[in-house]
């Protein structure tokens, strides 16, 4: 999954320290590069069964929450430009142009992920029928009835992610209005609309066997919106409020905190099992809290320095993230055969080594030969 946005320039207004923020943060990279990994652990502890472990088990499953790290970036990063510019500072990018650079940043190498699973990932491949190849194709696994294959059952996010790329210039426009002197009334809208999407699970939306409506856009705003919440912080004159929710010793620990308790059964019951409504809105919740807490410190203050998110080594990993999170699932598919182990039957730090070892490699590829030039073609020829 990818939260690396094509931001327009603009002018974002300054703190108290002088710093202006907005601009590239540096540590995001280092975070988005452990919200990959975390990833590809949750992943790995399902299928070697780290998760039956007693206490350690639960916690191997909730990484999960990365997810929500990785919503929180998008939320941030591509909703920036709009809070910028209802302050008037900058301009918010036209919806064709966004489109199209968000287009090009994730669908060549999605594509390329999904021929290689279909083609030749044997336990996908046997099964790959025509609406298998174009729900994938297409991001609709989400809305199709048992097209999420081997190797690629964690496009569902991607999907969701796709889908928020789309709402995103609806959002837009519906907040067109609070610009100047009403902008600091977004925060509210923002925080609300979060709020009020934590009740999505409640509805009876009625769908054919195969598809979770819990899985769609809706069930998941909230995790955006704290993203969102943090770019309208960002410009909200405020210092005080920055002061508060950028520090990084009360709100890392909080993110602890809400971490620990979505270990619980408050965040639905151990494994793959479907909990009640208030499970998932509780789930939602604390996950909201962990993209919150975790990003906060990094974008709110970024006069602060973060030696290790901001490091080489990770900020190479950032960039290769979108590829480990593409590949992951089906080298992870790979290592079981090829060296000899049986999946559920543990081994689960030699299976997440070996898995990262071999995913990297296809990840900086990715980048290299497929995601970047990509990118830079269409900057060159679209602007």
């Amino acid at each position: 999954m990818t939260t690396t946005a094509t931001n327009p320039q603009v002018t974002p207004v300054q703190d108290e320290t002088g710093v202006r923020l907005g601009r590239f943060v540096p540590a995001l990279e280092g975070m988005r590069a452990l919200a990959a990994l975390g990833v590809v652990l949750t992943h790995v502890a399902f299928q070697t069964g780290a998760t039956g472990q007693p206490v350690l088990g639960r916690l191997w499953e909730r990484f999960d929450m990365a997810v929500a790290i990785f919503f929180a970036l998008s939320g941030f990063l591509l909703w920036r430009p709009h809070a910028a510019a209802a302050w008037g500072q900058g301009t918010a990018p036209r919806a064709g142009r966004y489109l199209l650079h968000r287009a090009a940043r994730i669908l060549p190498a999605y594509w390329v992920v999904v021929a290689a699973v279909l083609i030749l990932l044997p336990s996908a491949a046997h099964t790959a029928g025509l609406r298998v190849w174009l729900s994938n194709l297409a991001l609709l696994q989400v809305f199709v009835p048992f097209t999420l294959t081997d190797g690629l059952t964690q496009m569902w996010s991607l999907s969701v992610e796709v889908a928020f790329y789309l709402v995103l210039p609806l959002l837009a426009v519906g907040l067109v209005w609070l610009r100047g002197p009403r902008a600091r009334y977004r925060v509210p809208v923002v925080l609300g609309l979060g709020l009020l999407c934590l009740g999505w699970n409640f509805l009876p939306v009625p769908t054919p066997e195969g598809i979770h409506a819990d899985n769609w856009l809706p069930g998941y705003l909230p995790w955006f919106a704290m993203g969102m919440l943090l770019a309208e912080l960002a410009d909200l004159p405020a210092p005080r409020w920055r002061r508060i929710a950028g520090n990084q010793w009360l709100m890392w620990p909080l993110a602890g905190i809400a971490m620990l308790l979505a270990t619980t059964d408050l965040s639905g019951p151990p494994g793959l099992t479907h909990g009640q409504p208030w499970q998932y809105a509780m789930k939602m919740a604390l996950g909201a809290v962990i993209g919150f807490g975790l990003l906060a410190p990094l974008v709110l203050r970024p006069e602060r320095r973060h030696r290790w998110l901001e490091g080489r080594v990770a900020a190479t990993l950032g960039r290769w993230s979108y590829g480990i999170f593409i590949w992951h699932l089906a080298v992870l598919s790979i290592v079981f055969p090829v060296f000899g182990i049986v999946p559920f039957r543990g081994h689960f730090v030699i299976v997440y080594l070996l898995t990262v070892a071999f995913t990297l490699p296809l990840a900086a590829a990715s980048y290299a030969l497929v995601e970047e030039p990509v990118r830079q073609w269409t900057r060159r020829r679209f602007g």
